[in-house]
């Protein structure tokens, strides 16, 4: 396959562009690098810089490729802003990146490219759910602008396909953490600049980058009181976003979760952190965030049941170990 990575140059999107490369695809990989970094881009991609928004530049990469008889099979789309706190202070800024960009993407798509997109969805837009672990099938009602956003780039898809026959594929996610292992060891892992995520800012407190990791709220109706999410290895999501695109060969609209399928509390992340590194890694409790849900946790047996997907990384403090290694590889 020939397959457009929007956003490849970041933690998640270059991870599935390394994982497309390797197995032989032809991975490009499209940014814009507000987030992304391009020295952790993988061997064996071109790049392309760009803004999402650039309908006229899109169009000419799916024109470009069809000229020279080698077009694109596919778009798998991870462009977006993904910080739900700061969704909450800034909305007008997520919903121009990340849903009205995303439009600009379809049409260019609608116009000159290809006829299947795997979205980079999020478990977000089910907000505080009824049930857990929760099913694809749940009521979508985000709690956070964030979500929202994503929410509606999923109802433009459902109407898209529709109406326009767009084969796609929504995958929603949890907490995705850890770094891809290979031949070489860990090479790429999280960058985000700044870090907002749970177990590389607990990472940063063991190698002395912070004084202590910030537990917000711990007053939640969970076992101990903090926020309880479900962690999802990288190199797994990767392989379900490769199952997705080819099952788009034969499928119009795809909906999976994708998570372990258990739930990890903020304090068990941490406990998990000191395990695998040997450091104490204090801990402060700070008021809660204003749109976090309490409990996130999905059931990906559909995802395994239907697309195959085989998750090799259950245990946390794997995710969390591989997560260790990168770290350390790039403060040295």
């Amino acid at each position: 396959m020939k397959v457009l990575v929007t956003g490849g140059a970041g933690y998640i999107g270059g991870t599935v562009a390394g994982l497309l490369a390797s197995r032989g695809h032809e991975a490009v990989v499209f940014d814009n690098l507000c987030h992304g970094r391009r020295d952790l881009l993988p061997d064996g991609v071109e790049f392309i810089e760009g803004e999402l928004s650039d309908r006229p530049l899109l169009e000419d990469i799916f024109n470009s490729a069809k000229a020279r008889n080698n077009p694109y099979n596919g778009v798998l789309h991870f462009a977006a802003l993904i910080e739900a706190g700061e969704s909450m202070v800034h909305p007008e800024t997520f919903f121009r990146n990340n849903t009205a960009s995303t439009l600009v993407l379809l049409e260019a798509m609608l116009a000159a490219g290809p006829g299947r997109l795997v979205f980079s969805s999020t478990a977000a837009v089910y907000g505080e759910p009824e049930r857990v672990p929760i099913l694809e099938d749940a009521r979508l009602q985000p709690t956070n602008a964030y979500g929202e956003s994503k929410l509606l780039v999923e109802h433009m898809l459902r109407w898209f396909n529709q109406i326009h026959g767009l084969r796609y594929a929504s995958l929603r996610y949890f907490n995705v953490a850890g770094a891809p292992e290979g031949p070489a060891g860990v090479t790429r892992g999280e960058a985000h600049e700044p870090e907002s995520h749970l177990i590389p800012l607990v990472l940063d407190v063991a190698l002395g980058r912070r004084a202590s990791i910030r537990i917000y709220g711990d007053d939640y109706s969970t076992p101990d009181g903090t926020c309880v999410r479900d962690y999802v290895h990288v190199s797994d999501l990767a392989d379900a976003h490769l199952l997705a695109m080819e099952k788009l060969e034969t499928e119009g609209r795809l909906i999976f979760n994708l998570g372990n399928g258990q739930g990890f509390s903020v304090r068990e992340v941490i406990e998990s952190a000191r395990r695998v590194t040997g450091h104490a890694i204090p801990a402060d409790v700070h008021p809660r965030r204003l749109g976090d849900p309490a409990v996130l946790v999905a059931s990906s047996e559909k995802a395994i049941r239907e697309l195959g997907w085989t998750p090799r990384y259950g245990k946390l403090d794997d995710i969390v170990r591989t997560a260790w290694e990168w770290h350390q590889k790039r403060y040295a």
